[in-house]
């Protein structure tokens, strides 16, 4: 199974060493496929006082550090076409934000790099309209046909987040993650899912409810899960109200793996 975990950005360097050295025991879990993600810029905050990160020079130094010391494959956001080839060079996977999720450039500035790439579904999508940025994709790397098994082969998943309605939260209709699979392996984005947009000047959240909105799409059967995480969530620079203190995580993951057993998925 598919996790993608740290957290969400990168805020410096000894908190995200602190981090990565934490999730150690979960790279080791021989069921897992383990990936690090972190952002170097969070490029959509509500604020424009908000912290965002060291950008991309110097986050990609903090993402070699970390493959050095740990061996960890690691995954993060890029908003701009530019940025696919240098991160190309650091970056196991190029994760596209959910609110970018058309934007031909970057999806084909993405595919033309060696990364996986992980393709967020907007939150103002319906999940059959996420056939096209795959297929954008597919066809950047030569291949016509959008299939689970051809996105697969090819390096490309998606990733279900939630519907936003217009008030102000998230909601996560399970069917999403049926009918994506048509398309791609389907990533749940358990923490993101639990944001409550714009509240304020800062994206609120209620991770409570992480863990049972992990299990429900563990039940439904998916490929792999995203969740953000921190020693500490109360400092977090970015989306602390939604993100699973790291003892919270490896208990949600062994609920995930008990729920997977059950059902023989």
């Amino acid at each position: 199974m598919i996790i993608l975990t740290g957290p969400c950005v990168l805020e410096d360097r000894d908190k995200v060493m602190k981090i990565a050295e934490m999730l150690k025991p979960l790279s080791e879990n021989k069921r897992v496929d383990f990936y690090f993600k972190a952002s170097f810029d969070k490029a959509n905050r509500t604020s424009l006082n908000s912290f965002r990160g060291p950008g991309l020079d110097e986050g990609l130094k903090m993402f070699e550090e970390i493959k050095k010391e740990f061996g960890y494959r690691v995954v993060t956001d890029i908003h701009e076409s530019y940025q696919a080839k240098p991160a190309s060079e650091v970056i196991d996977v190029l994760q596209i934000p959910a609110f970018l999720c058309r934007q031909t450039d970057l999806l084909v500035a993405a595919a033309k790099t060696p990364c996986k790439i992980n393709i967020k579904k907007g939150q103002f999508l319906a999940a059959n309209s996420m056939k096209h940025p795959v297929e954008k994709v597919l066809k950047t790397r030569g291949v016509d046909e959008v299939s689970y098994q051809n996105s697969k082969d090819n390096g490309v998943w998606l990733c279900e987040r939630g519907n936003t309605f217009g008030y102000g939260a998230l909601v996560v209709d399970m069917k999403n993650l049926i009918a994506m699979r048509e398309f791609a392996p389907v990533i749940f984005d358990a923490t993101h899912s639990a944001q409550v947009p714009s509240t304020g000047e800062t994206t609120g959240g209620n991770s409570a409810i992480v863990p049972s909105l992990a299990r429900a799409a563990a039940a439904v059967g998916v490929d792999g899960f995203f969740f953000e995480t921190h020693y500490d969530p109360s400092i977090a620079l970015s989306d602390g109200p939604n993100m699973l203190q790291i003892d919270n995580l490896y208990k949600t993951v062994d609920e995930i793996f008990a729920i997977k057993d059950a059902l023989k998925l």
